[in-house]
């Protein structure tokens, strides 16, 4: 799961959600309520990693949006293959390459056997691991997102050290039930971080 290029978060007061959104309608919402209200703590957490968003609020408005981090470039388009590639075995017209694979003998019967032969399995059980992998990384950076969340936010709510737990495990039930007493806006943002630990 890739980082999304622009900074969407979340601003706290305490337990209270003050301003979510993209980083420079949240910075300009904490601004505001920084000059209307009474001093107050705020914290600013990443809706993607839970990291916090460090932000300077001194001077104007226009100070402080001149100082947040700019979002990350796209990453330039792949270049296109020539043209008039040179064609080798294989389907070069639909971006198959041909290589050698070493494998047992007892390998390459149990490919062979399969329908399709021995390339089209190959594909498909590549397809299947990269799929995987994909899954188990989203799973992965979720349960850190949360947990980096939530031991800022929540280490001193009661549940905390089961939560976790569940969070770990990939319970997302007894995720849900451990954090179901935690103040509104807190547990509704360490679950939404949460989520994707948990599957279908």
């Amino acid at each position: 799961m890739d980082k999304p290029q622009s900074t969407s978060c979340a601003a706290f007061a305490g337990d209270q959600c003050i301003a979510s959104g993209d980083l420079l309608e949240v910075a300009r919402q904490v601004k505001q309520s920084l000059e209307q209200k009474e001093p107050m703590s705020v914290l600013i957490f990443d809706d993607f990693t839970g990291e916090p968003v460090e932000i300077d609020f001194r001077g104007s408005m226009d100070d402080v949006l001149k100082r947040l981090p700019q979002p990350e470039p796209a990453p330039p388009a792949p270049e296109e293959p020539p043209k008039e590639a040179p064609r080798g075995p294989g389907r070069p017209k639909l971006g198959v390459v041909s290589r050698e694979v070493t494998l047992l003998p007892r390998h390459w019967e149990w490919l062979n056997a399969q329908p399709g032969g021995a390339s089209v399995t190959l594909r498909k059980l590549v397809e299947k691991a990269k799929l995987a992998g994909k899954e188990r990384e989203q799973v992965r950076q979720a349960q850190e997102a949360a947990y980096r969340f939530m031991s800022a936010m929540a280490g001193n709510l009661p549940g905390f050290e089961e939560a976790t737990r569940a969070l770990f495990a990939g319970d997302g039930s007894k995720f849900g039930q451990q954090t179901q007493d935690w103040p509104g806006d807190l547990r509704d943002f360490a679950r939404k971080l949460a989520q994707p630990a948990f599957p279908k």
